[in-house]
């Protein structure tokens, strides 16, 4: 039982070893001796339900542990619904972690399933969907049904009954505002597939403790699997703060933010005694909940797979000691693609403590006050729409040369009209084709912008100064070839080295 979590140097191999069989392929076997473990590194990676009981668990789970021949095991907990099975309300499945963006296979599925989960159906039907992705309803039902084994409507119904049921017992918030946050159109139709699911109405599984609605915030927990180096991503995201939007101080991340017509204040922490961090997130934000909660696990980079990953880069002899040492690195994403965008733009040519300064004057100057009183961050940062109205004589008066002003502009006025998607989930590829068609954008900036807002694990500046330096590379063409061997994790490597080097290592 204990072999799987041991910290021996053998114990450790052979967990990296079994959670990369668990990456490529659900083995019955493996899986059980991971429940047996309880190991959270593979926290997310399947799930387990007990025919006896018609329960399924994270493989975390601290109830009894069933026996070998009363488990079945299945990679996504709607497939676990689609088979008759109830989530446990003692593990919570709708608390684990997801999976990241590389692990589906097919380019449509990933893109449908980002789109589904940040809730795309709940005011769009699956022919809209289908559309948007230029395949036929019917195609993409087979394609989801064939990678993921469920169809879109169970993907999505998964996702927004994950959401109520996360409030329900977490919160005070009202049920029908319940419904409403987890993109249920009907209270009645939110009833009836909540007692079909659960065997038991919303009201009944209300906890006695949920946190109570308090200067105007609920509390979201957001799991991840173990090691995360909180304080690298907070030192990460403190120095490139923008001012007036976002703020990092004593270990919390704090930010502006405004989904639609829905704006307010997030603050997020890491969790005691827990692989969790908590978001505070404003009331006013809470029907925007299934798109906030994918944002923050990017911007954290909660669905990673860190012991993969580790397996993978510890080989390289320049990355071995940087990997060992901080084994919880993660690659900070981004809440707002176009904000990330604008951020990478300014930082052109320029350090990092210009770049911030310029963002906070762009933000001061295009954005829009807050709307949740004094105490938070007095800035809601511009959309696309906003900046793109402007000219670049207009922009270059933050501070920066023309040029630069021109390619802003270029950048925001692609994003309004579609040229350009940061969609997650999208051929990173071809993002970052797109991008370098605009004027200024090259291809660090470029993959900078895919590294952060895609959340790709494999996007790679290779013509950052500092990279080629640690690399001993002459060129760019150079650190490419160098780093072959870091695929498809090249954003991992790049970090840490970035990490290293800022710390004078």
């Amino acid at each position: 039982m204990g072999k799987i979590a041991s910290t021996s140097e053998n114990g450790q191999t052979k967990a990296l070893r079994q959670c990369y069989i668990l990456f490529v392929s659900l083995d019955p076997n493996v899986c059980y001796e991971a429940v047996r473990a309880r190991d959270r590194r593979f926290d997310g990676c399947f799930f387990v339900a007990v025919k006896t009981t018609g329960i399924y668990c994270r493989p975390i789970c601290p109830a009894r542990q069933p026996a070998r021949d009363r488990c079945v095991f299945f990679a996504r907990a709607a497939e676990a619904e689609r088979a008759g099975f109830r989530a446990c309300f003692r593990c919570r499945p709708e608390l684990a972690p997801g999976n990241a963006v590389i692990d589906s296979k097919s380019r449509l599925v990933r893109l449908a399933a980002h789109r589904i989960a940040s809730g795309y159906l709940n005011e769009h039907s699956v022919d809209d969907l289908a559309s948007s992705l230029g395949v036929t309803a019917r195609h993409l039902r087979r394609a989801l049904e064939d990678e993921l084994g469920v169809s879109p409507v169970e993907f999505a119904q998964t996702q927004r009954l994950s959401i109520a049921k996360q409030l329900l017992q977490d919160t005070s918030v009202p049920l029908s505002d319940v419904a409403h946050a987890a993109g249920f159109g009907s209270i009645r139709r939110f009833n009836a597939l909540f007692r079909q699911r659960f065997a038991r109405s919303p009201s009944a599984i209300r906890r006695t403790g949920a946190t109570h609605l308090e200067r105007g915030f609920i509390a979201i927990r957001l799991d991840y699997r173990p090691p995360l180096d909180w304080q690298a991503m907070l030192s990460f995201l403190a120095a490139r703060a923008i001012p007036g939007v976002e703020s990092v101080e004593a270990g919390t991340y704090r930010r502006s933010a405004k989904i639609g017509q829905c704006a307010g204040v997030i603050s997020v922490r890491a969790a005691r005694q827990t692989s969790a961090l908590v978001a505070n997130i404003s009331l006013s934000l809470v029907p925007m909940l299934s798109q906030i909660v994918p944002r923050l696990r990017a911007l954290f980079d909660l669905d990673a797979r860190p012991t993969v990953v580790q397996q993978h880069l510890v080989a390289d002899p320049i990355l071995m000691q940087p990997v060992r040492s901080r084994p919880g690195l993660r690659v900070p994403g981004a809440f707002d693609g176009f904000e990330l965008g604008v951020r990478a733009i300014l930082g052109q040519q320029v350090s990092v403590t210009a770049a911030t300064t310029l963002s906070g004057r762009f933000a001061a100057r295009y954005g829009s006050p807050s709307e949740d009183g004094e105490a938070s961050p007095p800035v809601v940062f511009p959309t696309a729409q906003q900046v793109a109205a402007h000219s670049s004589t207009h922009v270059k008066a933050v501070g920066i040369p023309l040029t630069r002003a021109q390619t802003i502009v270029a950048f925001a006025r692609a994003i309004a009209d579609g040229n350009v998607d940061l969609s997650r989930g999208l051929d990173p590829l071809r993002v970052i084709e797109d991008l370098q068609c605009l004027p200024g954008i090259g291809p660090w900036t470029a993959q900078y912008i895919a590294m952060r807002a895609l959340n790709w694990p494999n996007a790679f500046p290779s013509g950052d100064l500092v990279l080629r330096k640690a690399l001993g590379a002459k060129t760019a063409s150079e650190a490419e070839k160098r780093t072959l061997g870091w695929q498809p994790w090249r954003a991992y490597g790049a970090l840490h080295l970035w990490t290293v080097i800022s710390q004078g290592g």
